[in-house]
C-alpha cells in the first residue's frame, strides 16, 4: 500500500452536496489497471480518476477514469473535476486560460473561466456520432421505453467515448416524473454495449433549458446524478437536428434534482459543431488514501 493525495469533489455543483461526486487519486503512476479498478469499486462513487504523468508532450496532465465496474475512455464530470483538481493542487498552470487533458479518448482541450470568487471549467467532449443499430435492439428499446411520452426526435444510440441511448421525452415534466424500468434498461444497455440510457425534455424554467436524467443500472448505478458525456451527446444530437434550446449555441441542463443533487451543466456547441460541457466544482474532502 502507498499513501496518496486524495480529493473528493462535487462537480457541476454550485454548493457542496449538489452535482455529482468524484474521487481523485493523485500520484498513481505505479498503480496498474487492476489496482485502480479495485479502489474505484471500494470507493463506490460513480467515477474515480487517477492522475498519471502525461504520455503526450502536448498534454498538461493525464487521467484514467473508472466506474465501480469498468474503465471509461471519457466521462464528462470526471474530466471537468480532473481539470479543477489539477489546478487546485498546483500540478499544472493554465496557459491563457487553457489546459490539455490526456485520457483514453485522446487529447481534450479545457477552458478555464474565473468568475469573481469561483472558477468554471469547460471541457470539449470527444466528437459524438450516431451509432447505426437498425432494428437490432427494437424489442429491448421498446421494453425500456414502455408507456413513456416520447418527444419529436427518435431514440438513438450515440457514442462520444461511451455509448449512450438518448431519448427525448415530451417535456421536462415527463423527465421529472419518469419511473424507470431499471431491469429493462439494463437489458438494453448490455445488449447494445451502452453505458446507459439518458432522457431529456425541454424546460421553460428561468435557470435551465433542458431537464436530463441518466440511468446506468448495468454498471451498478441505477441513476447517475449528473452526466457530462450524456449531456455532450444530447447537445450533438440537438445540434444536428437544428433544435438546440436556450439562446444561440449555449444552454443550461438540469440533472440530479430527483436525487437531491440538482446539478447544472453549462453546454455550448462551438463553430465546428463540437460540444463543450462545464460548470463549477466544490471540494468536499481533502486528505490521503492508502491504495
Amino acid at each position: 500500500m502507498t499513501t496518496r493525495r486524495y480529493l473528493q469533489l462535487d462537480v457541476f455543483a454550485d454548493r457542496p452536496g449538489a452535482g455529482n461526486a468524484l474521487g481523485v487519486v493523485f500520484d498513481a503512476a505505479d498503480m496498474d489497471a487492476a489496482a485502480m479498478q479495485a479502489y474505484a469499486a471500494w470507493a463506490n462513487l460513480s467515477e474515480t480518476v487517477f492522475f498519471l504523468p502525461p504520455a503526450s508532450p502536448a498534454a498538461d496532465y493525464h487521467v484514467r477514469i473508472f466506474t465501480p465496474r469498468s474503465e471509461l475512455p471519457f466521462a464528462g464530470h470526471p474530466s471537468v473535476g480532473a481539470a479543477w483538481a489539477a489546478l487546485d493542487s498546483g500540478l499544472v498552470q493554465a496557459r491563457d486560460g487553457v489546459l490539455m487533458q490526456e485520457c483514453a479518448a485522446g487529447l481534450l482541450p479545457v477552458r478555464i473561466e474565473d468568475r469573481d470568487t469561483t472558477r468554471a471549467i469547460h471541457v470539449r467532449a470527444p466528437h459524438a456520432r450516431e451509432v447505426t443499430t437498425g432494428d437490432t435492439h427494437r424489442t429491448a428499446l421498446s421494453a425500456a421505453l414502455r408507456d413513456l411520452p416520447l418527444g419529436a426526435l427518435a431514440p438513438t444510440l450515440w457514442n462520444n467515448g461511451p455509448n449512450w441511448w438518448l431519448v427525448e421525452l415530451a417535456d421536462a415534466a415527463a423527465v421529472r416524473g419518469m419511473a424507470p424500468d431499471l431491469p429493462a434498461i439494463a437489458a438494453l444497455t448490455r445488449a447494445s454495449e451502452a453505458v446507459g440510457l439518458a432522457v431529456f425534455g425541454r424546460a421553460g424554467a428561468s435557470d435551465h433549458d433542458l431537464a436530463v436524467r441518466a440511468f446506468c443500472p448495468a454498471d451498478g448505478i441505477p441513476e447517475d446524478p449528473v452526466t457530462g458525456s450524456a449531456n455532450a451527446s444530447i447537445a450533438a444530437l440537438l445540434h444536428r437536428a437544428g433544435a438546440l434550446p436556450g439562446a444561440g449555441d449555449r444552454y443550461i441542463a438540469s440533472q440530479g434534482r430527483e436525487l437531491g443533487r440538482d446539478g447544472k451543466v453549462e453546454v455550448q456547441v462551438d463553430g465546428e459543431g463540437e460540444a463543450w460541457i462545464g460548470g463549477r466544482v466544490q471540494a468536499v474532502i481533502r486528505g490521503s488514501v492508502d491504495c
